[in-house]
């Protein structure tokens, strides 16, 4: 069995005004597909503050949406990585560096302004969810209160144990069933 040693794919040459273009238009889309995911934290921050569950509901499936339509889009940015002689990794910056004199300032601005929207999202999803935590956890708490069960989680090793302030429950709204 003879094994064929697979030849590197031939590069472009100076990449076109075409392909330019369309990386241009590629960023352009990514970046605004990541001001609708900050957009989409908001409203889902604001919906988590007004108890609004459908609001919440709304923006996570919006969320969905909108990260498939950016999957895509990156998708387009590896394959024109791959055709400005890049690899398909290649980071904004390297393949900036890579093309040196052919960048010109729309593609800078253009990179400028995804990484700046990137980095937006990455502290919005963090104060998302900081508060979906917080929220969870004073849901968690108050449903505690209103069944009588212990401020900690019972767990097989903790079932029957009487915590030092439980005493006899009281308050009991729901009963356990096994």
């Amino acid at each position: 069995m003879t094994l064929f040693a697979q030849e590197p794919a031939p590069r472009l040459g100076v990449p076109t005004g075409a392909l330019l273009e369309a990386l241009h238009d590629a960023l352009i889309s990514e970046r605004r597909l990541l001001d609708d995911l900050i957009a989409q934290m908001r409203r889902q921050r604001a919906a988590v503050g007004a108890d609004d569950i459908e609001g919440v509901d709304e923006s996570t499936f919006a969320t969905h949406r909108i990260l498939a339509t950016l999957g895509q889009a990156r998708t387009r940015r590896r394959q024109l990585n791959i055709l400005l002689g890049g690899s398909e990794d290649c980071t904004l910056r390297e393949l900036e560096d890579m093309l040196g004199d052919q960048v010109d300032t729309r593609l800078r601005d253009a990179r400028l302004r995804l990484t700046q929207a990137a980095d937006l999202l990455t502290r919005e999803v963090g104060m998302n969810r900081k508060l979906l935590r917080e929220a969870l956890t004073n849901t968690d708490q108050h449903v505690r209160t209103l069944v009588g069960a212990p401020a900690l989680p019972i767990t097989y090793a903790t079932e029957g144990v009487a915590t030092p302030s439980s005493g006899a429950p009281r308050g009991v709204l729901v009963n356990r069933t096994a």
